[in-house]
């Protein structure tokens, strides 16, 4: 072996090294508001393989059962309208339960102990952190997780007749 093919065997084992190490899983965030303006938690977001795992904590929000949503706009403005409808780029009907779903965005109830503060994961394998793809929360007007008012039934459509919005953060 002569000593130039060495170095290019030593340099394409090290490049394979270097290809088989993991890049940087990639992760945004949403810091929760509430209606007054005032934080009551954030949703870390991380891509997986899988899909996109949501960590969310919050504090002080009202003990009880509810909805939690990915919406289709980045945009907080209370009452957090603003954030449009629930993420739905394939155009579904919405609910878990319903055999025309679901959208995108759904996903399962929050139980908020009576404490008010609540730690949880969430994997959502409809969604993704990669820009340009169809199922993107980074399309052209962002996206923004929503915590509602009521439980999401899984079924109702439009919006799982989960009530009013109780705290939105921008995903960024």
């Amino acid at each position: 072996m002569t000593q130039n093919s060495a170095r290019l065997g030593l340099i394409a084992a090290a490049f394979l090294a270097a290809a088989a190490v993991p890049v940087a899983a990639q992760t945004a965030s949403a810091p929760l508001k509430n209606g007054e303006g005032k934080e009551v938690g954030s949703v870390n977001l991380t891509q997986t393989a899988q899909g996109v795992l949501l960590n969310v904590s919050v504090k002080g929000l009202p003990p009880g059962e509810h909805a939690f949503h990915v919406h289709a706009v980045g945009k907080c403005e209370p009452p957090f309208t603003s954030a449009g409808g629930h993420f739905n780029p394939g155009g579904k009907k919405h609910g878990m339960l319903s055999p025309e779903g679901q959208h995108a965005g759904d996903m399962p109830n929050l139980h908020i102990p009576q404490s008010g503060d609540l730690a949880v994961e969430v994997l959502n394998v409809n969604i993704t952190l990669e820009k340009g793809k169809p199922n993107s929360v980074f399309d052209t007007d962002g996206s923004a997780v929503i915590i509602h008012a009521g439980s999401d039934d899984y079924k109702t459509d439009p919006t799982g007749d989960a009530g009013g919005r109780i705290a939105c953060g921008v995903i960024q």
